[in-house]
């Protein structure tokens, strides 16, 4: 069983919740559904499974290497084991989808997720088309070296991925105690938010316990409602332009400039450097 494979005997789970959340929107809070976004999250969908089928081999040579030269095998036929491939995926997703932030080459693919400006489940599946491309999968092959079968791995980052659909929603509210451990809507909602406190927080996939550890949680809070979407808006109902915008920024700011240091930046800096950067040259002729 693969990735897509996994996913698919969703669907019909993913429907029936986007149903239900569809009609509370209109019946019960008495809000318009943001039909635009999520056709174009469908569109966008719809790319990425079709990105899915095309082979990258840099990628799958990464992890073939990784399984080759592994220095374990890991049975999952116990618990512990398998509880030791949750915690581990957790660990390594949080770097993954911190990286994803903070460092504008895998920014540039995941950006395509927060540019929604309603939060809805459409807004799970809204998931760009160049992971692969840009060398995701480096942070995932530590755990095939560590022993994990490849199809273990998969297989867990999928169900990791299937899990955080129902926390891409403003109809549930805080969950009590489960606040403290799961990554729950509440958490989500203030990671997908733009305003300045809330921006590059709660990085977890079914956990917050790392963002716990690592400083980067924050509570979401009644006097501080979310405002969702990009703080530079894409605007653009063009899925294409959705998802390949940040590529073509990228591309123009590593020809505006003869120096290697500002192009190492543009590609691997935190992707406000890009703005620091304009607010210097700007002070600097003025």
């Amino acid at each position: 069983m693969n990735y897509t494979d996994i996913t698919l005997k969703f669907i019909p789970f993913f429907l029936i919740s986007i149903v239900i959340e569809v009609l509370l929107i209109a019946l019960w809070k008495k809000e318009k559904y943001s039909q635009r976004e999520s056709l174009i999250s469908l569109a966008i969908l719809i790319g990425n499974r079709i990105s899915k089928l095309i082979p990258i081999i840099p990628t799958a040579a990464l992890i073939e290497f990784a399984w080759k030269h592994r220095i374990s095998t890991i049975s999952l036929d116990n618990w512990w084991n398998l509880l030791l491939l949750f915690i581990t995926l957790e660990f390594v997703y949080y770097w993954y989808h911190r990286a994803s932030h903070r460092i504008r080459w895998f920014w540039a693919t995941h950006v395509v997720h927060h540019s929604p400006e309603y939060f809805n489940f459409s807004a799970a599946y809204r998931l760009g088309w160049t992971g692969a491309i840009s060398g995701a999968g480096i942070f995932f092959a530590p755990l095939v070296w560590l022993g994990f079968q490849p199809s273990s791995v998969i297989t867990a980052l999928a169900l990791n991925l299937v899990y955080q659909f129902w926390i891409h929603t403003e109809l549930i509210p805080k969950l009590g105690i489960l606040e403290w451990f799961l990554n729950t809507p509440s958490h989500h909602r203030v990671h997908h938010a733009s305003n300045g406190t809330y921006i590059d927080r709660n990085y977890g996939g079914v956990l917050i316990i790392f963002d716990r550890l690592f400083g980067t949680f924050a509570a979401e809070e009644a006097s501080n409602p979310p405002v969702y979407g990009l703080t530079h808006p894409i605007k653009s109902n063009n899925p294409f332009k959705v998802v390949f915008n940040e590529w073509i920024e990228i591309y123009k700011d590593l020809t505006s400039t003869n120096s290697f240091k500002e192009r190492f930046c543009y590609l691997f800096a935190p992707p406000e450097w890009k703005y620091t950067r304009k607010k210097q040259n700007l002070r600097e002729i003025l």
